[in-house]
C-alpha cells in the first residue's frame, strides 16, 4: 500500500472531524497540508539538498530518468515516498517504476485504465482547472487516491484564481485534492488555500532550500482541526406522501 495515499487519506478524513469529536494524537502531530517536492531529476545531488527539507513526499518530473537515477533517488529519499509523473507511459514502465521503489504515481486522463487496478502503487490524477463539472464529479467513482490540480496560471504568484479553482473542487469531490503552485507563497495565501480544503502542495525544488524550510514552517503553523471541506447536507424529515423540509430549509425560503 502507498504510503503516500495513506497520508492523503488520513489527512483528508481529519479535517472532517464531526462538532463535538477531538483528534486523536497522531492526526495532532501530522501536518495541515501534505508538502510534496516536485524533482526535475537531472541530478541525484538535488535530492540529497531537498532531504533536509523533511518534505512529506518527493515527486519525480523526469519521465527520461534511467532506472538507475530513479533507484537511486528512491534509496537518497528514505522513508519519504517517492512518486512520479507518468503522463502518457505505458503500463509495462509503471511496472518497472513502481519495482524500482516508487510509491505512487501520478498520471492524466489518457493513461491506460488498467492502472486504477494497481493496489501496490498510489494513484494520483492529474487534472486540468478547465475540466468540464461533470467530469469532476465522475471522478469519485473510480479507484484513484486523490487528485492533482495542475497550475492553471503561468504567474509566480498566488492569484485569486488559484482559491476559486481551490474551492471549486473540493465542493465537486471527495477525494483529497492537491494543487501546484508557484513559487512564491505567503503564509496568508496558504492558510486561505488550506481553509478552502487543499490536502497538499506540490512545489519545485528549483526553488532554495531556505525557500522550501520557510514554507514547510509555514506549513506546520497552520492550526489543526476543521476546515473548509465541510459537506453541505441538507436533512429530510420523512412524511406521508413525501417529505419535509427541516427549520432551517424553511428560514432560507422566508429570507
Amino acid at each position: 500500500m502507498s504510503k503516500f495515499a495513506d497520508k492523503l487519506q488520513s489527512l483528508s478524513k481529519s479535517s472532517t472531524t464531526p462538532i463535538g469529536f477531538h483528534p486523536s494524537v497522531s492526526e495532532l502531530k501530522s501536518s495541515a497540508v501534505l508538502l510534496v517536492v516536485g524533482l526535475s531529476g537531472s541530478q541525484v545531488e538535488e535530492t540529497k539538498i531537498v532531504a533536509d527539507v523533511n518534505a512529506d513526499a518527493w515527486l519525480i518530473l523526469d519521465q527520461g530518468l534511467s532506472a538507475r537515477s530513479v533507484r537511486q533517488i528512491v534509496k537518497v529519499a528514505g522513508d519519504i515516498p517517492v512518486g512520479v509523473f507518468a503522463k502518457g507511459i505505458s503500463e509495462e514502465k509503471i511496472n518497472e517504476l513502481v519495482g524500482l521503489g516508487c510509491d505512487f504515481v501520478v498520471f492524466d486522463v489518457k493513461v491506460a485504465a488498467a492502472i486504477l487496478h494497481k493496489e501496490e502503487v498510489g494513484k494520483i490524477l492529474m487534472i486540468e482547472p478547465s475540466l468540464d463539472q461533470g467530469f469532476v464529479r465522475a471522478i469519485n467513482g473510480i479507484e484513484v487516491d486523490g487528485v492533482l490540480i495542475s497550475s492553471g496560471s503561468k504567474d509566480d504568484f498566488i492569484a485569486v484564481e488559484h482559491l476559486l479553482v481551490c474551492r471549486k473542487f473540493v465542493e465537486l469531490l471527495e477525494k483529497p485534492i492537491v494543487m501546484a503552485l508557484p513559487s512564491s507563497v505567503t503564509k496568508a495565501e496558504l492558510t486561505d488555500l488550506w481553509q478552502a480544503g487543499l490536502d497538499g502542495v506540490v512545489v519545485s525544488s528549483a526553488q532554495s532550500v531556505e525557500t522550501l524550510a520557510e514554507l514547510k514552517k509555514m506549513i506546520g503553523d497552520l492550526p489543526r482541526g476543521g476546515r473548509g471541506r465541510q459537506a453541505k447536507v441538507g436533512v429530510m424529515l420523512p412524511h406521508y406522501g413525501g417529505f419535509v423540509a427541516t427549520e432551517e430549509d424553511e428560514d432560507e425560503e422566508e429570507i
